[in-house]
């Protein structure tokens, strides 16, 4: 008989970790014996008012292709009757499982809607992922819409112990049985299930790929520093720049290859209806962010002129689609990561399936992850000559790859996928 499974999420359509992440998930459930997998996806994730393009509209290559996977794009931020529409679709399906993706408390409204119905008129069991717990950008009201969005679940999915810790500060009244795979069976209260953030392998090393032809194209010297991802300021661009301004004052022969998409700037200024979402988005966030700080006005591209490093750096200010991700993590050496702040990074695990050592400051979930002098190098937080000095190390005290390897090598989607689906469907794969 197949077990039939919902995960609720960013369908592949649109850009970023999560979506890639709920489809990793889904092609691994998908290949197991007996599972009927869906992906119930958003149609629109966010306020109407956001003043951002979500959809990826770049990548070609058809992230489901040869697996059984049906996808539904139904639920509608904006629009509550689709929330209802969704419930009604999951009872449809009548799931023995759905697993929501949760990463932002905006979305509290909508999933506390569709997660409290499932409870109340369905035996169906629900799971909630966690990415966040504590918000990036401090609203006011964050913590309220995050319990109204989980509170329904029996089960949590952490990736750090730091979610965990966050997660019982947030319902300090309930009790947790925190568990880790493979240590104990599931208890009779709410459960925590440590896990870990997988290793993505939807992008795959090149092995035919010529990587001294591609650096010589990139301008790139013998040792690369990478940055991935959409730049925001919680990642610390600004703190990567500035260190390796310093790095650049000894060395010669390094490159800081900067790749990702600014994240505030993927609609047409110029547009009227861009200008509008632009006002109505600023007034929001004057009523709702504890900080009046503007991500908007984050330019941290800008100190590169200002620190006359232009020639060093390269530079792709853009959306990389599923084709190219590999490209620029074979032509680099390491992984900057130097974050104000962390819960598990998909960069990082991205960074795993190249073999790439993690250069990372020492916060958030980093010191669980990242042993310092094994698979990468731990720096001070907010301490710029810190950062510097890691890179210089890791140029002087090179990182084997085959350390990267081992420290991930249990980190595999499949045996995450087996934690969830044993402990909590007692299927035996």
């Amino acid at each position: 008989m197949m077990t039939k499974i919902v995960l609720f999420g960013p369908g592949p359509k649109f850009k970023g970790g999560l979506a890639n992440y709920n489809t990793s998930l889904a092609k691994t459930i998908d290949k197991f014996n007996d599972t009927d997998v869906y992906i119930v996806s958003w149609t629109h994730q966010y306020p109407a008012i956001i003043p951002r393009d979500f959809i990826d509209r770049s990548s070609k290559t058809d992230l489901l292709a040869g697996t059984n996977i049906k996808v539904r794009y139904i639920t509608n931020y904006n629009n509550p009757f689709s929330w209802h529409q969704t419930y009604k679709l999951i009872k449809e399906i009548n799931p023995k499982m759905v697993i929501f993706q949760w990463s932002i408390a905006v979305q509290g409204w909508p999933l506390g809607n569709i997660a409290g119905k499932i409870k109340k008129h369905t035996n169906i069991e629900m799971i909630f992922d966690l990415h966040f717990v504590k918000q990036k950008e401090g609203s006011t009201i964050d913590d309220r819409l995050t319990k109204t969005g989980i509170k329904h679940a029996p089960t949590y999915i952490v990736h750090s112990y730091k979610t965990a810790k966050e997660l019982e500060d947030l319902f300090p009244k309930t009790k947790f049985d925190l568990i880790e795979e493979n240590k104990q069976d599931k208890g009779e209260r709410k459960t925590i299930l440590k896990l870990y953030h997988p290793v993505y392998d939807m992008f795959k090393p090149d092995p035919n790929f010529d990587v001294e032809k591609q650096k010589k194209e990139l301008n790139l010297k013998k040792h690369v520093f990478l940055f991935f991802g959409f730049i925001r300021k919680y990642k610390g661009l600004h703190n990567a720049i500035c260190s390796f301004a310093k790095v650049v004052e000894n060395r010669d022969d390094v490159s800081l290859l900067i790749v990702g998409e600014s994240f505030w700037k993927t609609l047409d200024d110029k547009k009227i209806s861009t200008k509008i979402k632009q006002a109505f988005f600023r007034i929001a966030k004057s009523i709702f962010l504890r900080k009046q700080e503007n991500e908007r006005q984050y330019k941290p591209l800008e100190l590169i002129d200002k620190l006359g490093i232009r020639d060093k750096i390269t530079l792709v200010n853009d959306f990389v689609p599923h084709e190219e991700v590999h490209k620029y993590f074979q032509v680099s050496d390491y992984i900057l990561l130097f974050y104000l702040f962390a819960t598990p990074s998909g960069v990082e695990s991205l960074a795993y399936n190249f073999n790439l050592p993690i250069l990372a400051t020492n916060v958030g979930h980093f010191p669980e992850t990242v042993k310092d002098g094994y698979n990468g190098y731990l720096a001070e937080p907010g301490n710029i000559n810190s950062m510097a000095e890691v890179m210089i190390k890791a140029i002087e005290h090179p990182i084997p790859g085959k350390n990267v390897a081992e420290a991930s090598k249990d980190m595999s989607w499949e045996n995450y996928a087996r934690a969830i689906l044993y402990k909590y469907l007692y299927i035996d794969l």
